[in-house]
């Protein structure tokens, strides 16, 4: 069994080696967002922030289509149990305690809707480093694609999931200002 000190650093090398450059920053910054909302987060909270978009980095399964509704249920669903599934394997493979991989594996697969205080801060933290890192991609990138309400209203969605006051004063800013962006486009 490898000693859970070094999971961490294996899963950031492992994403890092198929993820894009931004995909990376958006992961690391919500594991850093982690260890603000929660200082004594445990490593399996730490990796399953790191990871929680590990299905859009390897499947790439629910890359929105045209027009496409960016948090449907459908869609969440299966990102969300895919990228449990693809970091449990990983971590399984990389011999890590069961109850480690378990762990993770269940915070993975509701970051997206939260429910324990736990999975909770996973999505807290996840809300943030969007805000703070991925509204350039979808104004530049994914607006054309996507359409202008359905981009809004991914932004609403990120900020009106957050569960934390703490998270949502962090954010407010950042939400205030990429819906100001977005009338500009």
């Amino acid at each position: 069994m490898i000693h859970s000190s070094n999971l961490y650093k294996q899963v950031d090398q492992w994403l890092s080696a198929t993820a894009k450059p931004r995909q990376m920053v958006h992961f690391r910054r919500a594991a850093y967002w982690v260890k603000q909302l929660r200082s004594d987060a445990d490593e399996a909270m730490l990796i399953a922030a790191l990871g929680h978009d590990a299905e859009r980095v390897f499947h790439g399964h629910t890359d929105p289509k045209a027009g496409e509704n960016l948090h449907e249920p459908a869609y969440l669903k299966k990102h969300q149990e895919g990228g449990a599934d693809i970091v449990g394997d990983f971590l399984q493979k990389s011999g890590a305690d069961q109850k480690l991989v378990d762990r993770v594996r269940m915070l993975i697969a509701r970051h997206e809707e939260g429910g324990t205080d736990d999975q909770n801060v996973i999505k807290d933290a996840d809300s943030v480093s969007f805000f703070e890192n991925n509204i350039d991609h979808f104004l530049n990138d994914l607006l054309k694609k996507c359409g202008r309400e359905n981009v809004k209203d991914k932004f609403q969605w990120m900020f009106s999931r957050i569960t934390s006051e703490r998270a949502k004063d962090i954010v407010k800013s950042w939400y205030e200002q990429a819906m100001e962006s977005l009338k500009k486009y």
